[in-house]
């Protein structure tokens, strides 16, 4: 229970500039645990790679569907696959632009605190030299506090957004293999089709 009378006090005086930090905070958490259901959800990676088995809204199995029609030229296929491609990288990366971007102000934010903390120490001192020690103390705290809360902020923002922004980047690559490799299987059935006739 003190660890958590720690953390209250700490916040308390961390000053006005936790308020946007803690909402920076609720966002970066809020995206993570996001893009973690979605991920989990929608881009799975089949064990057995029965794709077929997968449920419509599946990423692989989207672009499965496109291949359906048999009688679709070639070239139409390839058109729709890049189309969904584009279209699946999109709804996979939604929201890692906010990540980015907390991973930037979350520090600026605590340096902000960090300035208007040291304001206040420095506004205590008068011409005739220390008005106030606690008041001195208290304003670097505050000063120490935000650059603190603003890093742990940014930091676990910085891991969410490289650990989603990679995946994003090899599940294209994903992707990319099975349509290629769906691709491949359909001229070869249309080649052996067209010697067979």
């Amino acid at each position: 229970m003190n660890e958590w009378n720690g953390i209250a006090e700490a916040l308390r005086l961390g000053g006005w500039v936790i308020y946007p930090l803690s909402l920076l905070a609720i966002f970066a958490l809020a995206i993570t645990f996001d893009r973690m259901y979605v991920w989990w959800r929608y881009a799975r990676m089949p064990r057995d790679g029965a794709v077929r088995a997968l449920p419509d809204e599946h990423v692989l199995r989207r672009v499965d569907m496109l291949f359906d029609d048999s009688s679709m030229p070639i070239w139409r296929i390839e058109g729709q696959v890049e189309t969904a491609a584009s279209q699946i990288e999109r709804e996979m990366g939604r929201g890692l632009w906010l990540l980015e971007t907390i991973v930037t102000a979350a520090p600026l934010l605590g340096l902000l605190g960090t300035i208007v903390g040291m304001m206040h120490s420095f506004r205590l001192i008068g011409g005739d030299g220390l008005v106030s020690p606690s008041g001195v103390s208290g304003g670097v705290a505050q000063a120490l506090v935000a650059t603190a809360i603003g890093l742990v902020i940014a930091l676990i923002a910085l891991f969410a957004f490289n650990y989603f922004s990679r995946r994003v980047d090899r599940l294209m690559d994903d992707v990319e293999t099975f349509a290629n490799g769906r691709i491949g299987d359909l001229r070869l059935a249309r080649e052996r089709s067209g010697a067979a006739s």
